[in-house]
């Protein structure tokens, strides 16, 4: 089919602007779907890491925004298997002005020394780390947030409470770097309780999360079962879950993620073998007697078959290219939104998907032209040399 080259890319041409429109509207298609097939890998098939699949999370049975006692963190160290507990406790707030996207980031208070323990994923200097420990009033922030806001050690950040109605000001002692995310700011949990103890001191007793570190992979289903089962029939029972399986619980929140994204890459799909089908319909219907004079000339069904079959995969595959080039771009951008819970930081187009998407398009341009272009190599000479139009 080499030699029959040139003659199939000048049929790809032939109606430039409509084999434009039809690469554009392809291309549109394989964007969308690179950007969700990426969605849809580092939701659901990207795997832990050894590190994160032994941290687990203790919330509220009933739901994040549900508190729990504080003195059950005693009560989980004391289960079989936990090597170390810390309280994770969401404050919110507002930094400046909030209709800023800019200025939109976690921010948790937490116990120092245990949560950098059970989190050794979250790197900082030894320096960094002693101050934070030692300073009641301390933050350190992500790296991330700090290039964001241009935020330095030694600046100062105020935050004004909503769901606690305190106003903390802190003194920021280090920047931390997390592979998977760093675009938060935690502070010390005993500096929040501080600062309700006298007005708000029903609260200083509840906690919204506690993260946990097993001893070894194979003490996790027990341990979860056994916390679960030591708060059973209380007033405040909990569910404890991996760390990935909490992300994942927060994406529920929205519905079923994972069947929304199958659903539209499969509509998306069907919309592209139904573009190039449309396109490659009309093609082939006005070539019908240049067949007859290609078939005169010597060309056999097959390649006659076989030229059609390529010009419509050249279409197909150059759309293909194009959006997932463009998709590649926007899931690039998209590694710097912030986002709550749910990190996006290594969120990238896989080879995988790369791959099953260029398939994907050579499997539609010969699926949308092989029943027109079977027929039409097919035609008796004497047929295509009388058909009009």
């Amino acid at each position: 089919m080499l030699r029959y080259w040139p003659l199939v890319v000048k049929n790809a041409l032939r109606n430039r602007r409509r084999s434009m429109l039809t690469v554009f509207s392809v291309a549109a298609s394989f964007c969308l779907l690179g950007v969700l097939m990426s969605m849809y890998h580092i939701f659901f098939v990207n795997q832990p890491s050894p590190d994160q699949a032994l941290r687990l999370i203790v919330r509220n049975r009933i739901s994040i925004t549900n508190v729990m006692p504080a003195s059950y963190e005693g009560r989980i160290r004391q289960v079989k298997g936990v090597e170390d507990v810390t309280v994770f406790q969401y404050f919110g707030g507002i930094y400046k002005d909030s209709r800023d996207m800019k200025n939109y980031f976690a921010r948790f208070a937490v116990e120092p020394a245990k949560f950098f323990a059970v989190s050794p994923h979250y790197r900082i200097p030894k320096d960094q780390l002693k101050a934070f420990i030692t300073e009641r009033a301390a933050c350190v922030v992500g790296l991330g947030v700090a290039q964001r806001l241009n935020v330095h050690v030694g600046d100062r950040i105020t935050l004004v409470g909503d769901i606690f109605p305190v106003t903390l000001e802190f003194t920021v002692r280090g920047i931390y770097e997390n592979p998977n995310d760093d675009g938060g700011l935690l502070f010390n949990y005993e500096y929040l309780r501080e600062s309700m103890a006298q007005k708000f001191s029903r609260q200083l007793d509840q906690v919204g999360m506690f993260i946990l570190r097993a001893e070894s992979p194979e003490a996790v289903p027990r341990v979860i079962e056994a916390i679960d089962e030591m708060f059973a029939n209380s007033p405040s029972e909990t569910k404890t879950e991996t760390e990935k399986a909490f992300s994942l619980g927060f994406l529920s929140y929205l519905g079923d993620v994972k069947m929304m994204l199958l659903s539209v890459c499969g509509a998306l799909t069907f919309t592209i073998l139904l573009v190039s089908a449309n396109t490659m319909a009309m093609s082939v219907r006005e070539r019908v007697r240049e067949v007859g004079i290609l078939k005169t000339l010597g060309y056999t069904p097959q390649a006659v078959l076989g030229i059609m079959l390529s010009e419509s995969v050249l279409i197909a595959l150059t759309g293909g290219i194009l959006g997932l080039g463009i998709a590649a771009s926007i899931v690039s951008a998209m590694r710097h939104v912030p986002v709550m819970f749910v990190s996006l930081k290594n969120l990238a187009v896989p080879s995988w998907v790369l791959g099953g998407c260029l398939v994907l398009a050579m499997a539609v341009g010969v699926a949308s032209s092989f029943f027109p272009a079977w027929n039409a190599s097919r035609r008796a000479i004497t047929t295509c040399l009388r058909f009009t139009d």
